[in-house]
């Protein structure tokens, strides 16, 4: 399982989108500058655009893995952040449909 930055595109492991995410074909998306951390949820998640003031992205397929995509260009050139790709800190709690990524 994991997250990484590649091209400016968030890639996340299939592994993973079918234990966070499902089979969505778009997540909330809502950065916070102040901690770095980028949240996202399954567009089903009621709960999620309540409490945290996001965009809906659309989550692209790159594999037969199940990997997949995110455009992260807008946060990244908004936050002036590091746009160099690597493997990025992410946490998941099991049974909660949310990931938690550290840029």
């Amino acid at each position: 399982m994991g997250v990484k930055l590649r091209t400016q595109h968030l890639w996340i492991s299939g592994d993973l989108v079918a234990a966070t995410l499902g089979d969505t074909p778009q997540v909330y998306t809502v950065y916070y500058p102040q901690q770095r951390a980028l949240l996202l949820a399954p567009m089903d998640d009621d709960i999620f655009p309540t409490i945290h003031k996001g965009g809906l992205q659309m989550l692209k397929n790159r594999n037969l893995e199940g990997d997949r995509t995110i455009s992260l260009q807008e946060i990244i050139i908004e936050n002036d952040l590091d746009d160099t790709d690597r493997e990025l800190v992410f946490i998941h709690q099991p049974g909660m449909r949310m990931l938690h990524i550290t840029l």
